[in-house]
């Protein structure tokens, strides 16, 4: 019968626009919500069989939901570098446990609002742990395109530079031509095996028993525990004597190399005792262009060489392995001169000391760094993009994340930039798709059609009272 049909219409409208503004409710609830992806309502008519060829029945309308995944927010500035958006398609990679197992969904998600926690996992604000690719110590990620058990959950405490001794060190600098010669530098003028530099002790102020150095320099040595150790090397001018054993030529200085931390052993080569820390001694030759010509060693034996190489042991205390350090005095950067002009020196040395975490770095790509406070660097993470078929038939959860259906099609696992996912927007976050303007019009046209339908109900049971009054 019409009339019940046109009830039966009027009742499908108010189900119909219920569902709608269920739709914009949520819309406009979620306008802030990072990355929100609106929700789309469509309405389809229901055809209705007629008994007559000139009779009609009311079929009404259904209405359904539609997640607009695929339509990408706009990315906007944030305050944190581990805030990440991601400028074109894919989603980040995460779970609900910081350790999930291999039965444990992964979820996906745009919302890129991530910290470190107390843990120092990498979360976002709906508590989802971010996953990527491992990057091992002297390795690199391991890529898979589809194998999920490959990821996981990034973790940035407990993570040190990666410690590395020192084993060589280049002096660049000057040594000035024109210094003064101390009247004590005689006694450094004999060959270091009949007269041992015994009494000098570098670090002690004037005495009548030591002298003071003309120059220092300060050489940084990690240990191979990560220890911060210094080398000092201290540097007499000597006064030109021919008649000495070994003659001294002019423009030459003599040396000690000593640490308060170097065990008191042996000198090398062999030839005595070592005290006060002394690793090395001898003289540095110049010629008349300022150049490092030889180094005579411990035992008044040219060389020939512009480098030592020190072979130590650390004290007991330390406990650390000894080690063996080349020190350069003419290399590659100019090495150590002696010019008529001030004393100058800077020191290059390779080795990583042992140091604590003071940031960590995303790049637009998805490499995730360490950067310590030594100022070195390592490479832990590489995150992981994943991209579908159809990312609007993902299936929504809570906490703004999406799971895999049927209709997504399966996933694809990818690096930022790389075979059509996007790069990474570092220290952004991606805007929710809602326009607010859109939605308040679309509320409007929703309640006056809601009304509507309640108008056509309240008319067809008018007419249906009409119709049993006539019975009357």
């Amino acid at each position: 019968m019409s009339l019940s049909a046109s009830m039966q219409a009027g009742v499908a409208g108010l189900a119909a626009n219920s569902n709608a503004l269920s739709a914009i409710s949520n819309n406009i609830a979620n306008s802030t919500t990072t990355a929100y992806k609106r929700v789309r309502t469509d309405f389809q008519s229901i055809v209705t069989a007629s008994s007559t060829p000139t009779g009609y029945n009311a079929g009404g309308v259904i209405s359904t939901t539609r997640h607009m995944i695929s339509t990408l927010g706009t990315l906007q500035k944030a305050s944190s570098q581990l805030d990440l958006g991601i400028d074109g398609q894919g989603f980040f990679i995460t779970t609900q446990k910081s350790e999930p197992g291999a039965e444990d969904a992964r979820l996906f998600t745009r919302d890129g609002s991530f910290f470190a926690d107390e843990d120092g996992y990498l979360r976002n604000a709906s508590n989802l742990y971010l996953q990527g690719w491992p990057i091992t110590a002297g390795g690199g990620p391991t890529l898979s395109a589809a194998d999920l058990s490959q990821l996981r959950t990034i973790n940035v405490e407990n993570i040190a530079a990666q410690i590395e001794p020192t084993t060589f060190a280049e002096i660049v600098g000057n040594l000035n031509a024109n210094q003064t010669i101390s009247d004590r530098a005689d006694e450094y003028a004999a060959s270091p095996t009949t007269l041992p530099m015994a009494t000098y002790d570098a670090s002690a102020p004037d005495t009548t028993t030591s002298t003071r150095p003309d120059y220092e320099i300060t050489i940084p040595v990690s240990d191979s525990q990560g220890g911060e150790r210094r080398l000092t090397v201290s540097m007499i001018k000597l006064a030109a004597d021919p008649t000495a054993t070994p003659p001294i030529a002019a423009n030459t200085w003599a040396y000690e190399v000593w640490s308060p931390d170097v065990k008191d052993s042996t000198i090398s080569p062999a030839t005595e005792a070592s005290t006060n820390g002394i690793v090395s001694r001898g003289h540095l030759v110049y010629n008349s262009a300022g150049k490092l010509t030889d180094i005579v060693d411990s035992t008044g034996t040219s060389t020939g060489a512009t480098s030592l190489n020190l072979s130590f042991n650390w004290n007991s205390a330390i406990g650390v392995a000894a080690q063996t350090v080349q020190v350069e005095f003419n290399g590659d950067q100019g090495g150590l001169t002696q010019l008529n002009s001030a004393s100058t020196n800077r020191v290059d040395a390779d080795g990583t000391p042992f140091s604590g975490l003071d940031k960590v770095q995303i790049s637009k790509e998805g490499l995730v760094t360490a950067v310590f406070k030594n100022g070195s660097t390592r490479d832990i993470a590489q995150l992981a993009l994943a991209t579908f078929v159809n990312a609007d038939g993902l299936t929504p959860v809570s906490g703004n994340a999406y799971t895999v259906s049927n209709d997504s099609g399966p996933l694809t696992l990818k690096v930022p930039g790389v075979s059509g996912a996007g790069l990474l927007g570092v220290g952004t976050l991606e805007a929710s798709d809602v326009d607010l303007s859109e939605e308040f019009t679309n509320l409007i046209v929703t309640q006056r059609a809601y009304s509507a339908n309640s108008r056509t109900i309240t008319t067809a049971d008018e007419m249906l009272q009409e119709l049993l009054n006539i019975k009357r």
